[in-house]
């Protein structure tokens, strides 16, 4: 049966929610980021993007192109309880969807047409979230998430759009190759040197081709320029927490060794989230003596992904915790209060060093693995360490090795 896909993107969601709070701010030109000149921008108006203005950039560049500007630092509580309010909306409507981020959705509505027009049950879907969320909102239908993904981005805001079965490569044809999900600047460019400009040009490249110079990416690559997309809507379920332990195989009270696996704890736990696209608020830290005492202690932090936030709040919640001078048989660490969303949210006070350190990070270890990766001081640890993670439940559990 032929598939049929719809992607929902709220139109800058961020800018959105603000105004929905403040509709006196709705028509100017506004920037939801760090404050200080250092900060990077998270999201920005369409008002703004006329001035070149775009995510990710450093504020001081942002506020030169357009120095009358608003900014507001954001506020990601009134983001997720929005995000949750449009996500309620949907699994009252939606036979089966998926939530890609705090402010994407696809919906699988496959064979919805033996009932009622396809298209048509999208637009009343579309303009009900519009209604009752207060949210502007793009739409586009396809036979797959590739295509309907990229018609949204083209039609933005407020899209409508279908892009009818047998069309995908017309439409895709004459677009610039780095409008591609998942095509980022370095493939761009590199594509742009061999002079790969449209995804026309792309689909005319030789599947060998693109393999020898991308490797697996290649095949990929060719998938995606032929508007070929089997991946399936995975079906929304909220993760509660993200939690890891080490349990020791002789009782210690090294505090130096201690804090040195806490850290290797959260580098690898908040790679998860970022991997995951999820934030944090709520951070807690666990000790366990030798007399089987445990005690917990946690507190509540802005919304982050970033490890030397978290890996500050573990170490003052440790210093806390310990503190009877017994040997200790176990340490853990939870993150809980996940929202979703990504790396780039939690950056309204990271400059952009650090957005661009933690890029780096995460794509050496999603490309040779999360142990590859590891602050000096975890070296040793790294050793003896070995990580097992339920990927159903997303809970990691840890044993120290001998």
């Amino acid at each position: 049966m032929e598939r049929s896909i719809i992607h929902l993107d709220l139109d800058a969601f961020f800018v959105a929610v603000e105004c929905k709070r403040e509709p006196r701010l709705k028509g100017l030109p506004l920037i939801v980021g760090g404050s200080s000149r250092r900060g990077v921008v998270a999201a920005c108006s369409y008002e703004a993007r006329k001035f070149g203005v775009h995510s990710a950039m450093p504020m001081y560049l942002a506020l030169q192109l357009c120095p009358d500007a608003k900014v507001i630092s954001g506020d990601m509580e009134a983001y997720s309880q929005n995000s949750h309010l449009v996500t309620e909306i949907i699994a009252d409507k939606a036979p089966a969807f998926e939530k890609s981020s705090i402010d994407e959705f696809y919906v699988d509505a496959t064979g919805l047409d033996r009932f009622f027009g396809t298209y048509k049950w999208a637009l009343e879907l579309k303009r009900k979230i519009q209604k009752e969320a207060g949210l502007p909102i793009s739409m586009a239908l396809s036979v797959n998430k590739l295509v309907s993904k990229v018609a949204t981005g083209e039609f933005k805001p407020n899209a409508e759009k279908q892009i009818p079965a047998g069309t995908e490569k017309d439409f895709l044809a004459p677009l610039a190759v780095d409008k591609i999900p998942m095509i980022g600047k370095q493939t761009a460019t590199f594509l742009y040197d061999m002079g790969v400009r449209t995804v026309a040009t792309l689909r005319e490249m030789p599947l060998p081709f693109l393999t020898s110079a991308f490797g697996k990416n290649g095949i990929s690559l060719w998938n995606k320029a032929h508007g070929l997309d089997d991946s399936p809507v995975v079906s929304y379920s909220e993760q509660k927490s993200i939690s890891t332990e080490s349990t020791f195989d002789q009782d210690t009270i090294d505090v130096k060794r201690l804090k040195s696996i806490l850290i290797a704890m959260v580098e690898k736990v908040a790679f998860q989230l970022r991997e995951q696209r999820k934030l944090t608020s709520c951070v807690t830290v666990k000790i366990r003596y030798s007399n089987f005492d445990t005690e917990t202690k946690q507190v509540h932090i802005p919304y982050t992904s970033s490890d030397h936030v978290i890996l500050r709040v573990v170490q003052e919640l440790f210093d806390k915790l310990y503190n009877r001078r017994m040997l200790i048989r176990l340490v853990g660490v939870r993150l809980s209060n996940l929202v979703q969303g990504n790396h780039q949210i939690s950056l309204f006070d990271e400059t952009e060093q650090d957005v661009n350190l933690y890029e780096a990070m995460d794509f050496i270890k999603h490309k040779h693995g999360v142990d590859k990766l590891v602050r000096v001081t975890t070296l040793d640890v790294g050793r003896r360490v070995r990580m097992e993670m339920n990927v159903f439940s997303g809970k990691i559990s840890k044993n120290l090795l001998n």
